[in-house]
């Protein structure tokens, strides 16, 4: 049984493999550039809404995929095993660019590095420098970062804000109005921000030590 989260990603796989943004492959399409956008995928009530079908065709014939090459989009998650994974270092990974609009890796300066196979072609991993972070993320420990995986209450995560700050908090609770983070420093207060505020949010699923 296909999942919402599995339609949704297989359309995000669409758009990356075409080089264009979700709303980029919305507007290729013919379609309202925010008919992909994540805001749009899940109602104001937080009942889970689907593409149309007519998108989804729209968007095969815009981009020159059968529906064959979108099914496997959707089935394919693995990264194979040895393949690289796209690196860069967490401070660097805040510029403009580094990322596009679903929080998938963009632009020339990233580096790669190997590692295991991992349910999503599209996780990276991170480069943490200096101390901010101390104790749970040290100097040069890697950080990978899954945009595909679903989070949860007490997941590490790296979130994306519309102003353009990258930072690396635990999810304390999220609403479909507001995303509830708290700090790993126990002196500084834990952070709302309104759901509009946020770009993305991408869970962390493994870090070196």
């Amino acid at each position: 049984m296909l999942t919402h989260a599995q339609i949704w990603m297989a359309i995000d796989r669409l758009a990356a493999r075409a080089k264009l943004s979700a709303s980029g492959l919305a507007k290729r399409a013919g379609l309202d550039p925010t008919t992909f956008n994540k805001s749009k995928r899940i109602t104001a009530d937080g009942r889970a809404r689907w593409p149309s079908t007519e998108s989804v065709a729209k968007s095969l014939a815009a981009t020159g995929a059968t529906l064959d090459q979108f099914v496997a989009l959707i089935s394919d998650q693995v990264r194979p095993p040895g393949e690289a994974m796209p690196l860069i270092g967490f401070t660097e990974a805040g510029a403009t660019g580094r990322f596009d609009d679903n929080g998938f890796p963009s632009g020339e300066s990233w580096d790669a590095i190997a590692f295991p196979a991992i349910e999503d072609t599209h996780a990276y991993a991170l480069e943490i420098a200096g101390d901010s972070l101390d104790p749970v993320y040290r100097d040069g420990t890697h950080i990978i970062v899954s945009p595909a995986a679903p989070i949860r209450r007490g997941d590490r995560v790296v979130v994306k804000t519309r102003n353009g700050e990258l930072m690396i908090r635990e999810l304390k609770r999220k609403t479909a109005k507001t995303l509830e983070l708290k700090s790993f420093d126990a002196e500084q207060a834990d952070q709302m921000l309104a759901a509009e505020q946020v770009l993305w949010v991408a869970r962390i699923m493994w870090a070196s030590q």
